[in-house]
Order: structure tokens, then C-alpha cells, then sequence
């Protein structure tokens, strides 16, 4: 069966080499590869190399040098069918049946991606051309160079109505792959179609591979709605599969082991430029499960990026209740939030590069953002508003499917809501200071000795029952106390009942 080139690449993109290599060769890291014994060649000395953003291995020892395909066919002796279709199942990539649709897709898709790519340079000499002036000025005045636009393939969309279509129509392109690929608005209530884009400064919007599958708008007129316009879903484009400069940011991020999440295009730009090529964004929406999946391949813990202000917030907590029920061990979020409301493209025009590190430098775990996210949903001074972010936490902890990232998380929950509600007594005058007190009569049992105590929590709580608490000498209280100083707030109110219990002196 012949393969769709697509669904080759798709599969590759999902399994770094290192992952399917490993399984057989012991591997090192070393820099920005991996080295090893050679599989093919008895050796003492590693000749053997992966890299996973070139998506390669190659022996020196052996001369041997492919994908992860063919390294399954030399190592297991697979079938190239084989090797697909068990690389596909380990990726979650669903192989086509070897229909004549089938093929009838992989041939469209091929037309689409040209007829892109000419989009794309229509654009790109747009830009440079007469019509392009209004764009280059925004450009200028947000200060990109001529590095930046060709770095990023920037473009302008003349505001003519049928300027694209005609151009791809001289070019070959069908009317009906234009439509297809997101260019052309067409319908039925729609006499004649016409072009999407229209005095729009347009940014190429790219696969893994690099090739353009949709484009971004943005609109040069303060009247013109919306403000940014993306290509539809097409057979190409899936928005919520897809970050802007995931591509060109993908070696950088393995080289840093951190990837930079930025809400818009201009930002992501405006860092690259600043010297973190490592910056991705969203598609103007909210980070969705399958764009966590892909920045999970590029860091362990991508960086959230985001305005200090409440917009800012709200995105940072939507991508929380993404993030939740697809946290793994060592695999979560982190958050930085820019002063003032700045997003980043204006932290670095007025504060430079330095003021965006150092707000990178101090990142919030996942779990901080949740505590502010539901802490912020009320006030909690009665006992029933208490025990509903109690219920609203562990509800949102249960949602984690890892059995063992979700015990911590259920550990911390209770760990802070304990400090957060838990009595203050040197600023309280209706109770007196009970730790003060009782370390002072202690005798020597609160402090380094007591360790050589032990007591569990249950039989503590029974001790410090009401029932109990006058039945328990003076020095086995303090004991328990010293031991366990957590119950000195716990059970305060059972302590102060039972204060007849402690010395009087």
C-alpha cells in the first residue's frame, strides 16, 4: 500500500527518533543529539547518532542512516507496511483504507499546498509592491525590519476583491480548490466568489514541515471587523491542531528544553526578534487539548505567556481546565504574567529583552493558578462557602488522570486550604497564645526529644477528642502536641475546652 506523504510526516512528527531508537540502543544526550552503541556493528566507542529535530539517526560505524521507519525494518526486519502501521498505532495516527478516496485526498491535498504556497508568494510581493505602503508603514511602526518580514513570510492582501483569485486562476488553480483551501468566500446565497483577505497585513501560517496550510489577517483599518481573520478549516488547516511558528520554534525549544506560549502573532515576532526563537502561539483562541500535545513534544513544561491584567488571567485559567485532566508525571504548565497589563511586544519595546527574562525567570506552577483562579470565585468567611471550595478543588484534583500526580495535587489542596483558613492565634485576642504556653511547660518534650515519640494521626484525633482530653495527663498531652504542633490549630477549640488539662503555673 502506498502511503499518504501526510500521514507519513504525521506519524514522525508524533514519535521523536530518540523514543523509537531507544527501545534497542542505550542513548546519551550529548548536546542536541543522542549517542550510542551501534545497533549494526559491534563497538566499544558510540558512533551512533539521533537527532530528534532533524528526525534522523546515523551510524558512523556503519554507514547506515534513516527514519524511524527504516529503523524498525533494519533492527526487527519489518515490512515497510509493517513498521507504518505499527508506528501508527503508537502514535494514535489512524491509517487510511486504500480506497480511491483515499487517494483522491492525498492528490488534493497536494494541490492545495501549491496553490498555498502561491498565495503566500502573491502576498509576500504584494507587500514590497505599491499597494503594500499602509502595511510596511504598521510594520515600521511596530519595528520590524526586513530580517523579521522574511523570517516570517509577512504579506499583504490588496483590498481588491478578486486580486488573488485572478492571480491563482493565471496560474492553473481551479476555482474550486481556491475555494477548498480557505482563499475564496463562495455560497450559494454568493453570486460570484471572492477573495477572503482582503488590506490585511497576512501572516503564513505553517505545519511542522514548514509549508504554509492557512493564513492570518490583520486588518489596517480602526473600522474593519474583525480585527484578525483566519483561514476556515480546510482540509489543510485545523485550528485547534495548530501554533503559529511551531515549525521554526521547534529547534529552539529543544535546544533551551523550554517553549514560550505568547497570545498573537505580533508577539510571538516581536520575541523571536528580542532572542527567544523559542515563542509560540494560539490561533486566537484558547489553548486546546491537541496544541498542548504538541508543545508537550517541544518541553516538558511550556511557558504560559501572558498580560498581567484580567484578560490575561482568564486565559491563563482557561488553559488550566485544559491542561488538568491531561497532566502527567513531569508534564504540566508553567505561567508568567508581564507587568502593568504589558503583553510582551510592549514590555520589550520599553523595558528591552532583559525585562521579559526575568519575568520568564519567576514562573508560577499549574497549581498556584488554580489555587488564585478558584480562590477568586468568592468569599469564604462562612463554613458552607468553605466547604464549597473545598468541594470545587478536589473535583477539579479528580479530573487528573494519573494516579500519582493527582495524590499531590489532593496533598497540596489540603495543604493550603490548612494554612489559608487555619486559626491565627498571635493576632487573635480571644485565644490565648497555646503554642507559647505549651512549649513553655513542655519540659523539654517539644522540641529536638520530640521525635522519640511516635503517635499516628488517628490515635492523636481520639486523644484530643473532647471525651478523652481530661482523661490524658498533662505530660501526654504535651507529648502529642509536640509532636504533631499541626494539631495545636486543628483542634484548638477541644484543646481550650479541655485547658484544665495543662498546668495552671
Amino acid at each position: 500500500m502506498r502511503y499518504p506523504p501526510s500521514i507519513l510526516d504525521e506519524i514522525r512528527a508524533r514519535l521523536p527518533v530518540s523514543q523509537v531508537v531507544g527501545r534497542h540502543v542505550r542513548l546519551k544526550r550529548q548536546g542536541r543529539e543522542y549517542a550510542g552503541l551501534s545497533p549494526f556493528k559491534h563497538e566499544k566507542t558510540p558512533s551512533f547518532f539521533v537527532n530528534d529535530e532533524k528526525g534522523f539517526y546515523h551510524c558512523f560505524a556503519s554507514g547506515e542512516h534513516g527514519d524511524i521507519f527504516k529503523f524498525l525494518m533494519q533492527v526487527e526486519g519489518l515490512t515497510f507496511p509493517e513498521a507504518v502501521e505499527r508506528l501508527a498505532e503508537e502514535a494514535s495516527v489512524p491509517l487510511p483504507k486504500p480506497t480511491p478516496q483515499a487517494e483522491a485526498r492525498e492528490e488534493e491535498s497536494v494541490r492545495l499546498r501549491k496553490l498555498m504556497e502561491a498565495a503566500c508568494a502573491f502576498f509576500r510581493n504584494a507587500l514590497q509592491g505599491g499597494a503594500g505602503a499602509e502595511a510596511r508603514a504598521y510594520l515600521d511602526r511596530r519595528g520590524l525590519t526586513d530580517v523579521e518580514v522574511e523570517r516570517f513570510r509577512l504579506g499583504y492582501a490588496p483590498s481588491g476583491r478578486f486580486a488573488l483569485k485572478e492571480h491563482l486562476a493565471a496560474k492553473g488553480f481551479s476555482q474550486a480548490d481556491m475555494i477548498a483551501s480557505g482563499m475564496l468566500i463562495a455560497g450559494d446565497d454568493i453570486p460570484i466568489s471572492y477573495d477572503r483577505f482582503r488590506h490585511r497585513l497576512i501572516f503564513p501560517i505553517c505545519d511542522l514541515r514548514g509549508g504554509v496550510i492557512a493564513f492570518g489577517g490583520r486588518a489596517l483599518d480602526s473600522d474593519q471587523q474583525p480585527k484578525y481573520l483566519n483561514s476556515p478549516e480546510t482540509p489543510l488547516f485545523h485550528k485547534g491542531s495548530v501554533l503559529f511558528n511551531a515549525a521554526s520554534a521547534r529547534r529552539a525549544a529543544h535546544d533551551r528544553g523550554a517553549v514560550i506560549v505568547a497570545e498573537g502573532y505580533m508577539d510571538v515576532i516581536a520575541l523571536t526578534r528580542a532572542g527567544f526563537a523559542n515563542s509560540v502561539a494560539p490561533l486566537g483562541t484558547a489553548l486546546t487539548p491537541d496544541q498542548l500535545q504538541l508543545l508537550w513534544r517541544m518541553a516538558p513544561e511550556p511557558i504560559m505567556c501572558f498580560d498581567g491584567d484580567s484578560a490575561g488571567m482568564k486565559a491563563a485559567y482557561r488553559s488550566v481546565e485544559t491542561a488538568l485532566p491531561l497532566l502527567q508525571p513531569g508534564r504540566s504548565l508553567a505561567f508568567a504574567f508581564l507587568p502593568d497589563g504589558l503583553d510582551p511586544d510592549d514590555l520589550l519595546r520599553q523595558q528591552g529583552p532583559q525585562a521579559v527574562a526575568h519575568a520568564l525567570s519567576e514562573t508560577r506552577p499549574l497549581v498556584d493558578v488554580l489555587w488564585a483562579k478558584e480562590l477568586a470565585t468568592g468569599t469564604w468567611e462562612t463554613p458552607e462557602r468553605r466547604a464549597q471550595l473545598e468541594t470545587r478543588l478536589f473535583e477539579l484534583a479528580a479530573t487528573v488522570p494519573h494516579k500519582t500526580v493527582r495524590h499531590y495535587y489532593e496533598q497540596e489542596i489540603r495543604r493550603r486550604l490548612r494554612e489559608h483558613f487555619r486559626p491565627n492565634f498571635s493576632n487573635s485576642a480571644a485565644r490565648p497564645d497555646m503554642r507559647g504556653k505549651m512549649a513553655q511547660q513542655a519540659g523539654g518534650f517539644i522540641g529536638p526529644k520530640r521525635t522519640a515519640f511516635s503517635y499516628d494521626r488517628q490515635n492523636l484525633q481520639a486523644s484530643l477528642s473532647r471525651k478523652h482530653l481530661k482523661q490524658v495527663d498533662d505530660v501526654t498531652l504535651l507529648k502529642l502536641l509536640g509532636k504533631h504542633d499541626w494539631a495545636i490549630d486543628k483542634f484548638y477549640e477541644d484543646i481550650s475546652i479541655a485547658q484544665s488539662c495543662l498546668p495552671s503555673s
